[in-house]
Parts: structure tokens; C-alpha cells; sequence
């Protein structure tokens, strides 16, 4: 079996890069990380790569003068890898199209909420006060435009009514864990295809056990 290279790209404790280093080591999945890096030193995540024995760097977003600069010196640090797909796990950075579009399509994001619902920072606050039943976590290819791009594979979490947003959020990233590597091991098989701007699986619909946002109204609680 041929396994794919990936790079993992966070910022801090890197509780999803752990579920990809889970995944990893099993024998049966088709991807491997060959590199993990931070813009941040000494966060909890390059621990856990170290552990594992995955290559990790640092690529400081202020030792560089201004945000291309930076971008010029993390594909640096990725094109030496031969990495097939960029997994962005926590990354808090905003890349720019320059950066964004030589990967395209070889680039995914995972995000705290059921885009296009809840873009951007803060988003299980959003959900609770908004009064939505549900929300939920969706991995997606990154477009330029923040938070944007042909979705993956989403999994839907019920909003209770006494949730705040620790508690909501807290459920979401046990469902996060378990998408990422899903999403890894559909890109790895090879079974996306983008059309129209949707993935498709194998020419049909939603990923298989995927779970899609059952409320298109968005939900509201009652």
C-alpha cells in the first residue's frame, strides 16, 4: 500500500493532530505524517509529534517582516517534505491566496461549526447564542475566502439548552477527532471529486456515515 505524505500545520495543543497520529499508526491507513509545524514555539503539539517520532519545526510568524515573507518560508519548510496533502489542526494563522492556491485542492481545514453556518473565531459562542439546536464540525478543502471551500464530510452535535460554549465545544472536538482521519483516509483512496463546487464520493453523494446538518432552517431552540 502506498501511503500519502502529510504535513500538519497547528498553533497549539493539538488535540486533532493527536487523532491523526492515532490514525497513522495503524497499519491499514493510507496516510502518513511526514512533518509537523507551528507557528508557535513551544506549544503542546510539537510534544505530542515528538513522541510520536514525526519531524517537527518551527516556523515563527513573527520572526518574518510581513505575512508573504512568512508564507515564502512555511512552503519552504513544506516543499522539502514532498507532502502530498496540508491538514490545517488549530492553525491560527490566515493564509493569503499566494499561499493557498499552489496547494489547492491539496489543502484541508477542519472547522467548529456546520459551514457555512458560524464562520470565523469564537464559533461555539456564535452557536449558543444564536439559539440553534445543532451544530456540529465540518472538514473542508480551504479557498482563499476565510472559512470557505467544498465540504468534506460534516458530523452534527446537538445543542442542549443549559450548553455553554465549553460544553458544546467539548462534544464537537470528540467528533472532530473522529472526521479528520475519515476525511485523511477519503483524500488518500482517492475518492474525492470536486464538482460545482460540492465532493462528491466516488461519483455519489455524502461520504459514507456521514452526518450532514439535518435542520436547514438552522434549528432554532424552542
Amino acid at each position: 500500500m502506498v501511503r500519502i505524505k502529510l504535513a500538519v500545520l497547528i498553533s497549539g495543543r493539538g488535540s486533532n493532530l493527536q487523532s491523526l497520529i492515532d490514525a497513522c499508526a495503524e497499519e491499514s491507513f493510507p496516510a502518513r505524517i511526514v512533518q509537523v509545524i507551528s507557528n508557535v514555539p513551544g506549544v503542546a503539539g510539537l510534544g505530542r509529534a515528538e513522541a510520536a517520532g514525526i519531524p517537527a519545526a518551527v516556523v515563527d510568524h513573527k520572526a518574518f517582516e510581513d505575512r508573504q515573507s512568512f508564507e515564502a518560508g512555511l512552503n519552504e519548510a513544506l516543499e522539502k517534505s514532498g507532502v502530498d496533502l496540508i491538514c490545517l489542526a488549530g492553525f491560527k494563522r490566515l493564509l493569503t491566496d499566494g499561499f493557498i492556491n499552489p496547494w489547492r485542492d491539496r489543502l484541508i481545514n477542519i472547522h467548529p461549526s456546520l459551514l457555512p453556518a458560524f464562520k470565523g473565531v469564537h464559533a461555539h459562542e456564535q452557536v449558543v447564542e444564536s439559539g440553534a439546536r445543532f451544530s456540529g464540525c465540518t472538514v473542508h478543502f480551504v479557498r482563499p475566502d476565510m472559512d470557505d471551500g467544498p465540504v468534506i464530510i460534516q458530523a452534527v452535535v446537538p445543542v442542549h439548552g443549559d450548553d455553554d460554549a465549553d460544553a458544546l465545544a467539548a462534544r464537537i472536538l470528540a467528533q472532530e477527532h473522529r472526521i479528520y482521519p475519515r476525511a485523511v483516509r477519503l483524500f488518500a483512496e482517492k475518492r474525492l471529486r470536486i464538482a460545482g463546487g460540492r465532493v462528491l464520493i466516488d461519483g455519489a453523494g455524502a461520504p459514507e456515515g456521514a452526518l450532514v446538518n439535518p435542520c436547514a432552517d438552522g434549528g432554532r431552540r424552542k
